[in-house]
């Protein structure tokens, strides 16, 4: 996408409120669940639910990121046709490379006949060779659960996968990974000063991560300040509510393992989990 817009199998929806309350057979029992809870990263079931519906609020205007498979039109960002789950870019190669895999995957499906076309707009916001019937076989192709498949097998190589190693990597709990995910996913991890891995650097110039002995809400804040200055050099994404009012709420209340309930906005928009 690296628009903005967001796998291996597809997710299962988790509750995300349950909790054990059996008594502890020891006093050291409650220590021990607090730590595994706290180690919980965003590639627990329930915390990648949890991320998915967050995008989608920003991306879709809805918590309901499984309705999204079928999704597309161009949003006139310059990124040609924006799609899927995680906004695939005929554009920017994520949608290309997306499918080139469901054809690996499955030959001969009804958007493999596109792929000439993908190749040639590529890099650019053209639609030669797509219209006028691309979107309706898209959302067609939508209805094949080997297309759904290949959607999450993309986000999570491309996005999410890459995402959750280096929040770990930086010794960031699962609100520190989703948002690195939600950058990664906007942005992409290119080599262009707006990129992923230049915003990380830019922070770095202000604060450290944990894993460099910093203040995991000290570096969070100063990534989050370098992920904004990224979104506004692009007007497209100069709309910065998808920070100010939803990851900073969270990051400004001390929410470090993305613990529901969540209350934020995004665009105006209120959203809610349980």
């Amino acid at each position: 996408m690296a628009i903005g817009a967001l796998l291996g199998s597809a997710l299962l929806a988790v509750p995300v409120t349950a909790h054990a309350t059996a008594a502890p057979a020891r006093a050291s029992a409650p220590v021990s669940a607090a730590v595994s809870a706290a180690a919980v990263g965003l590639d627990d079931p329930a915390k990648k639910d949890i991320a998915m519906q967050i995008v989608s609020s920003a991306e879709n205007s809805s918590l309901d990121w499984k309705a999204q498979y079928k999704y597309i039109e161009d949003i006139d960002d310059g990124r040609g046709y924006t799609a899927g789950i995680i906004g695939f870019c005929s554009g920017t190669g994520d949608m290309l490379d997306l499918v080139e895999y469901y054809t690996q995957v499955k030959p001969g499906n009804m958007l493999a006949k596109y792929l000439p076309a993908l190749r040639k707009v590529d890099g650019s916001d053209s639609h030669a060779g797509l219209d006028p019937n691309f979107t309706k076989d898209w959302a067609k192709a939508a209805q094949d659960g080997e297309f759904k498949k290949a959607q999450d097998h993309e986000r999570d190589r491309v996005y999410f996968n890459p995402a959750v190693k280096q929040g770990k990597s930086d010794g960031v709990g699962a609100l520190g990974q989703f948002i690195y995910y939600d950058a990664i996913v906007m942005h992409g991890d290119g080599i262009d000063s707006t990129s992923f891995r230049n915003i990380r650097k830019r922070a770095l110039s202000k604060a450290k991560p944990p894993a460099q002995g910093g203040s995991e809400t000290t570096w969070l804040n100063a990534f989050l300040d370098a992920r904004v200055w990224a979104m506004k050099q692009e007007g497209a994404h100069s709309d910065t509510s998808r920070v100010d009012t939803a990851q900073r709420v969270f990051l400004k209340k001390g929410n470090l393992n993305l613990n529901t309930p969540l209350d934020w906005k995004v665009y105006g928009d209120s959203f809610h989990i349980g």
